[in-house]
This record gives structure tokens, sequence and C-alpha cells, in this order.
């Protein structure tokens, strides 16, 4: 049996018990996994100053609740996993932009965050077409390409160039924690602030050995579930003004207002920025703010109930949304796509259910799945979730245990590792942090979910009228500067 270190969500341990294996032994280590049905969460590089680089894979098996990681050595040269295993096509470019590894093998081996340095795909034929948006678009958004082959309206080939931003905020956080770094996590993904402060908190924690008060943890995932309320209600707005829809449009995109407006009530901030530390939450709430929170929560569940009902009423909303922008489940599968694009496909992939951690190791929000892949199903399941968080919400403010809500900082392990996960709103969130011998951070690895998602929307593009293309990307809503790290 192959070696691998075994750890739960959220926890830690030492390096020494990482086991480096063989090229050969690492790539069977995967590939196995992966055929059993473990995801890889994570796959990155470590250079060092005698030329190697130490590659560390994280694969989580769900069915197991359980995360292996394994590590090998590599030079010059790297045997592409990707022809067997395409869901860590966009890891192995990574690891060969940032450690100078040469891909053997791999079927697209440009840089994935230097787009301008190479060449697009190209499609050949008569009539055949390209059409090129962005980086700059139109209105305040990120920068990133679309660089679409088209045969007349048919879209036949879409490939997406990120990484115009280069934020290395990856880089930033080694040699840490300090002051700085919990405002870096919160802003690795600024729709995201919630979901990627406890990600970071979680392995600050596990690699401190400290434990969060239940109050800190309850108020975390109330937290966690209004981004989640905010977004999918924001969403569903704009899938709305997608196709013209005005009515769910304008009602959803004041009440995702509502929504941030709550986390606002609880620390200040409609982010949520300054609410998650290391150790627990800054902020408490006492009982005449959770019941003006139950309040609110009732009145934007009912107009968010009535503003989005509309849509499935309406026979040109779902004309628009059934059949376009379709990813079937086995597609999905092989990419290693996540969240709510994944569940969409009939896959329950769900880290509060598969890796519970913090609060969902006790409370329990039942997973929403749906099966056509299309704009209809990543829009539903939006509704779904709705329904499924106010409640989760609702009930967590109701049953608030009393209690602290921060533990005493500790220092770091020295030479440790620990990764967490966390269901964001557009899914799995992954952080792995690696600790010297000081116990400060040697290298710190995030992957958001868009970084696995984003070669699902191409896919979901295949055979296409490009006229639906702002559709589909809407309905995934993946993020630049969460893959731009």
């Amino acid at each position: 049996m192959t070696r691998v270190l075994r750890l739960r969500n959220a926890e830690g341990a030492a390096q020494a018990a990482l086991p480096v294996l063989s090229v050969a032994e690492f790539r069977d280590a995967v590939l196995r996994a992966v055929a059993a049905g473990a995801r890889v969460a994570a796959l990155f590089g470590e250079p060092s100053d005698a030329g190697e680089v130490r590659l560390v894979a994280v694969l989580a098996h769900g069915e197991e609740a359980s995360l292996a990681l394994v590590a090998t050595r590599a030079a010059g040269r790297w045997p592409a996993l990707t022809p067997e295993c395409p869901q860590v096509h966009a890891f192995e470019r990574e690891v060969a932009e940032q450690c100078g590894l040469a891909l053997v093998g791999h079927p697209w081996p440009k840089p994935l965050r230097a787009p301008e340095a190479t060449g697009f795909f190209r499609i050949d034929g008569e009539e055949v077409h390209e059409v090129a948006v962005g980086p700059v678009h139109a209105g305040v958004i990120e920068p990133g390409h679309f660089r679409f082959q088209c045969h007349g309206e048919e879209v036949l080939h879409l490939e997406i160039a990120l990484g115009y931003q280069h934020r290395g905020v990856e880089r930033a956080l080694v040699g840490g924690p300090d002051k700085r770094s919990v405002h870096h996590a919160e802003t690795l993904a600024g729709d995201t602030s919630i979901g990627h402060a406890i990600a970071y908190c979680q392995t600050i924690e596990a690699l401190a050995g400290c434990r969060v008060p239940p109050r800190a943890e309850a108020l975390r995932a109330v937290a966690l579930e209004l981004e989640r309320l905010a977004n999918h209600t924001g969403d569903l707005g704009a899938l709305a003004g997608d196709v013209g829809y005005l009515p769910t449009a304008a009602f959803c995109g004041r009440l995702r207002g509502e929504f941030l407006g709550m986390t606002a009530l609880v620390c200040g901030s409609r982010f949520g920025r300054g609410l998650v530390r290391p150790g627990g939450v800054g902020f408490d709430v006492e009982d005449a703010r959770i019941g003006t929170l139950l309040e609110r929560l009732d009145a934007a569940e009912r107009e968010v109930r009535d503003a989005v009902g509309l849509l499935w009423e309406e026979p040109s909303v779902q004309s628009r949304f059934e059949d376009t922008g379709r990813l079937d489940r086995a597609t999905s599968e092989a990419l290693g796509v996540v969240g709510l694009a994944a569940r969409a496909c009939g896959l329950e992939r769900d880290v509060r259910s598969e890796f519970p951690s913090g609060l969902y190791r006790f409370a329990h929000i039942p997973v929403a799945t749906w099966h056509t892949g299309d704009v209809f199903a990543r829009a539903y399941l939006r509704w779904l979730e709705i329904e499924r968080s106010v409640e989760f919400v609702r009930e967590q403010l109701r049953t608030l245990p009393p209690g602290p809500t921060r533990a005493p900082r500790a220092p770091l392990a020295p030479d440790g590792v620990a990764v967490a996960l966390v269901e964001g709103w557009r899914g799995e969130i992954c952080h792995v942090a690696l600790t010297d011998g000081c116990g400060r951070f040697a290298r710190y690895k995030v992957v958001d979910p868009s970084f696995h998602n984003w070669m699902g929307l191409a896919m979901a593009l295949r055979g296409q009228e490009i006229s639906d293309f702002p559709l589909c990307n809407k309905s995934f809503n993946l993020s630049y500067c969460g893959h731009d790290l």
C-alpha cells in the first residue's frame, strides 16, 4: 500500500510524517486515488536551493471524510499526469510556471498566468472565425480574456486566459502569520471574505492546537451562510437581467444588499471584514441584535421567495435557461468541478457534508443537487440553497450557545503542515500551510473553487451560440482574482 499522510479537515501534523515518494510512486498514488473516487484538492510545488522541486498533492476522499497528502521530488522535467487525470491540468501548468519544470506529455503546457507569453489554440477551417473578448471589459470588472473559435454562431472551442493581475498573495503570506496575513486572506476573493478567512484561520488553529469556542463556531457559520445568501440572491438577479427579465433582476439586486446588511449588523462590514479571526471571532452579538437579525432574515426570505418565484413561472425565462450551457456529469467529474456547478450535474460535492468542520460537525445542511447541468440547474440550485441556508441561520441564531468568542493565541508548530477545506458559496476552498523550523509560513497554498471550475465553463460553451456566453458565464459566476493569486 502506498504511504500517505492521512488528515481530517482542519487538522495539522508534522511535515516529517509527509511521505516523500518516488515520482513513479507519486503518480501511481494520485491516479489510483482519483480512480477510486477521490479528487485532487491541491497540487503545488516548492522549489529548493538545490534545484529540486518538492511536489505536494492533497487528495480529498469524500466518502471517508479524509485527506491524503503525498509528496515527491522532481528536477528539470515532469511527466504530466493530465493525459490520465484531466483535473490536474491547471495545477501542472501552474507548477511548471512557478517552479520551472518542463511538462512532458501535457496537452496544453502554456503558462497559466502569463497568457501574453504564448499564442492561443486555433481551429482552422472554412468559415471558422475567432472572437476575442477582453482582457479589458466594459464596466468595473477584473481582467480576463476569452478567445472563441466559432463556426457561424456556434462555439467550437473557448480558451480562457487569466492571470493578468499577478497579485502575489501566496508569496505575501510566506513568512507569516503577521498583522497583514488575515487581511490578505479576507481579500483573496473579495466576495468570499468569510469563506477564505475561515479557511485561513482553521489552518492557523490546526497548527497552534487551538480549540475555537462553540459560540464563535456558530457565529462563523452564520456569517458563512449569510455570505452564501447574499451572493446566490445577487446571482439570481443577474441571471434574470441577462435574459431581460427585469422584475427579478431589480428585486434581487436590492435583496442582496439586505443580506450584506445583516453581516454588517454583526461586525460593521458588509463583506464580513474583521469578523473571523484566529481563535474565534472579533465581534459578538447581544440578544437585541439577534432579534433584529431574525426579523430582517424573515422579511428578506419572504421577499426573495416572491422575487425568485417569478423566474420559475415565466416561460420565456425557462426557455432561455433550459438546455443552455449544459455540462454533463462525466465531464464535470473528470475535470474535478466543485461546488454548485458540480451539484448541478448531480454530484454531491459539498465540504459541509463530506468534510465537516467547525459547527458543521454538529449542525447539518442537506445537500441539494440537480441533474441537468444547464443554466436552469445552476439557477434553481441557488434557490434551493437559499432555502436551506435561511433555515440554518435562523436555527443557529435562536440557539446561539453562551460563552467566550475567542480562544487565546498560541505559536504555530514548527515544521508542520495543515489543510483546511471550507464550502464557500462557489464551492470548495482549500488552504494548505507548511511552516518552517521557526513556526512561520514556508509555503502557503490557496485553491479557490474558481481554479477548478473555469474549464467547466469552457466545456459548457461547446456547441452553444456565442450569444449565450454572458448567461453561461453568469451561471458559473467564477472569480478572476480568486484565480490570480
